[in-house]
């Protein structure tokens, strides 16, 4: 495997581990001391160098290996990538995105050939080269939008939007964090996020569905989403519940800080052109709490947010049962001291 990436797993003997500059680059997503639900939206824009916001499309140096997790996922379960037939046109539009983003912004490790509708794909750390027809399927290996997302980080869904509405009608989901494709494809915008807590009251789905239908083209906008996880797991399905649920129930003060992690999405959302479909790629980052502590600012951070965070929300998040254990590992590292405004560390 190339030195440019790691060799590791997200399961079995979950040899996952950041780097010194990935702890560095981690998207920390909490920008004050306390947590609540908001739209959080802004515009997806080029940000600094060596940041998950250099690019549209973030390649790390756990690309390959969770492409490694990714195809067993599928083959395990090939329902975790599903795409209604009237959305292939969607799957299109979402390869011709990601693949000129990457060629473009990573040419030492993808590119890009077109000559008319006959384009070649090279994909050097997954040893892949494709010619094909664009718009045709019959010269992918698989259809457009699971091709491409089997070689892209982040769990990916496709919004039709009608009705005044948007339906979530494909996706490749191998990452997520408890939900299930399975059971939310067809559904509507507040259908699919009916089971999260406190945030109907608060109007912030009518006023999210609202902004993303008037979404333009070539004006992506982004934002940051979170949980925790006990294990550096990327698939925490609930079709496999039984498999890391149950490890919830195993923390001990000795283990917390190697073993549950912060779980941060950054979510990205495009309206794509040819289908006026909305792509909405979910970027997967974690860290472990010992990783996480290095940095004096998030540590201190964590440790309020955990603390004041309401328990409904705490329970929709994954971590009710084990926060007082988080609190007193992270009691330590928080010196009462203020914290600058902001995501980067201090």
């Amino acid at each position: 495997m190339s030195l440019d990436f790691n060799d590791e797993t997200f399961r079995g003997d979950f040899t996952f581990k950041n780097s010194a500059k990935a702890i560095k680059r981690f998207p920390f997503p909490f920008p004050e001391d306390s947590y609540m639900y908001s739209v959080n939206m802004e515009p997806h824009v080029p940000g600094p160098v060596g940041s998950v916001f250099e690019h549209m499309f973030d390649v790390d140096e756990h690309y390959v290996s969770e492409m490694r997790d990714r195809a067993q996922v599928l083959a395990d379960d090939p329902l975790r990538c599903q795409s209604l037939p009237h959305m292939e046109l969607a799957g299109w539009d979402l390869l011709e995105l990601i693949m000129e983003s990457k060629a473009r912004d990573y040419p030492h490790w993808f590119s890009l050939t077109k000559d008319g509708n006959q384009w070649h794909w090279v994909n050097r750390p997954l040893q892949i080269e494709q010619k094909f027809t664009f718009l045709d399927a019959s010269t992918l290996p698989y259809g457009p939008m699971e091709y491409i997302t089997r070689q892209t980080q982040g769990d990916f869904t496709l919004q039709d939007q009608r009705d005044d509405d948007l339906w979530i009608e494909a996706g490749m989901v191998t990452t997520q964090a408890d939900w299930s494709l399975d059971f939310d494809i067809g559904m509507s915008f507040k259908q699919w996020h009916a089971p999260v807590p406190l945030a109907h009251q608060m109007g912030i789905f009518d006023r999210a569905l609202k902004f993303l239908l008037k979404l333009q083209h070539g004006a992506p906008v982004r934002r940051f989403n979170w949980t925790m996880t006990v294990d550096p797991l990327l698939d925490t399905s609930p079709e496999n519940y039984p498999k890391w649920g149950p490890g919830k129930t195993t923390m001990t003060p000795q283990t917390i800080g190697h073993r549950q992690h912060l779980r941060v999405e950054l979510q990205t959302l495009h309206r794509l052109p040819r289908s006026n479909a909305i792509a909405f790629p979910i970027r997967c980052y974690l860290i472990r709490f010992e990783e996480l502590v290095t940095v004096p600012k998030w540590a201190r951070r964590l440790h309020r947010v955990v603390r004041d965070i309401p328990d409904e929300l705490a329970t929709y998040k994954g971590f009710l049962r084990n926060k007082p254990l988080m609190l007193e590992y992270l009691a330590p590292f928080d010196d009462g001291q203020p914290t600058s405004p902001g995501f980067a560390p201090e």
